[in-house]
């Protein structure tokens, strides 16, 4: 009889050979899938610890650039990095709160030329603007320590760092949205005279101690410099109506710095006992406000209102102020004269 070789084509190899190869399949796959499982489960976790990271910056600036300016006499430094490290604390990433940040405080450059923070001691452009930087981290000795990983201990990473850092700055609009204006337009001529550009605040008169007193829509203040007129703005308007409606409302649309605006030489006795007094209001600047003219608009200026007299005076008396925040929506960036818009982050 004969018999089929063990060997013989066709014939199927040993169950025993079979159950060897699934040990070294298991032994060589396993690692790969226990590395694909460690990134599936930890990178979306570090992720979600960075971005809660890159909220607790953004917040604690913003939170630094809103004490900027709210002194009235240049940045205030040390209150807007008082305020930063104390908005640290509200914030946690993966579950742990957080107790420290890297802050800065000093001037930013819009036009991301210088690109890192400037010093507090230079002489500010125009685009340079008060500014707050913060840095949190998580690392073994900062923040409870850095983000732990669940499966990273089989690629021998059982933790790894991570940082966020923000930049939120005050500054100047270009554009101040519905009702945030006054129906006054100012000569720069003005300010050239009364406000310290260097430090961006008003002049100091020596004799009182404070900021020089300014009349608006009368008589020169200095020279041939007109200090103020009325402005009816985009509206080409030379009644009292009008102009009492808008120290009642404001501008009924956003006014952009480059915007044309209608000025009103002269004098209108009975609009002057509508003019609110102890407070602060915002003011375009032009170069030339001394014709019926459409002119158009390079700034806007911060004026506190300390009185309002008609009869034979009509003039608005009062003084300008720094670190006025407009009230309304407003936006864009332009030069400081004492009114900014809501801190915004710019990094």
């Amino acid at each position: 009889m004969n018999r089929r070789s063990p060997y013989a084509p066709g014939r199927s190899a040993s169950p025993r050979r079979q159950r060897g190869s699934v040990p070294l399949w298991f032994v060589l796959t396993v690692p790969v899938l226990l590395t694909f499982g460690a990134f599936a489960v930890d990178m979306p976790r570090v992720t979600t610890a960075r971005s809660e990271l890159q909220n607790a910056a953004d917040a604690a600036a913003l939170a630094g650039a809103a004490k900027l300016l709210g002194g009235g006499s240049g940045p205030d430094w040390p209150d807007a990095a008082s305020a930063t490290n104390a908005a640290v604390s509200l914030n946690r990433s993966d579950g742990v709160t957080l107790t420290s940040a890297s802050v800065q405080t000093g001037y930013w450059n819009l036009t991301g030329s210088p690109s890192t923070l400037e010093a507090q001691t230079i002489s500010p452009g125009n685009y340079d603007v008060p500014a707050v930087q913060v840095t949190v981290t998580r690392n073994a000795s900062t923040n409870g320590g850095a983000v732990s990983l669940l499966l990273g201990g089989f690629l021998d990473y059982l933790t790894t760092p991570a940082s966020a850092t923000a930049v939120a700055v005050a500054a100047a609009p270009s554009t101040v949205g519905a009702g945030g204006l006054f129906p006054m337009v100012v000569d720069q001529c003005v300010l050239d005279q009364y406000w310290n550009s260097q430090t961006n605040e008003p002049m100091i008169d020596p004799s009182t101690g404070q900021p020089y007193e300014i009349q608006l829509g009368n008589a020169p203040n200095s020279g041939t410099c007109q200090a103020g007129q009325w402005t009816s703005f985009l509206t080409n308007a030379n009644d009292v109506p009008t102009v009492r409606g808008l120290i009642a409302s404001g501008n009924s649309g956003p006014i952009s710095i480059g915007d044309n605006i209608w000025i009103e030489p002269g004098v209108k006795t009975t609009i002057y006992s509508d003019v609110p007094v102890g407070v602060t209001i915002v003011v375009p600047v032009a170069t030339q406000i001394d014709t019926h003219s459409y002119v158009p608009v390079i700034a806007f200026a911060a004026f506190y209102v300390d009185g309002s007299y008609g009869d034979n005076q009509k003039y608005i008396e009062g003084h300008f102020v720094g670190g006025y925040r407009i009230p309304v929506s407003s936006w864009g960036v332009g030069p400081d004269y004492g009114a900014y818009v809501a801190p915004r982050l710019a990094l």
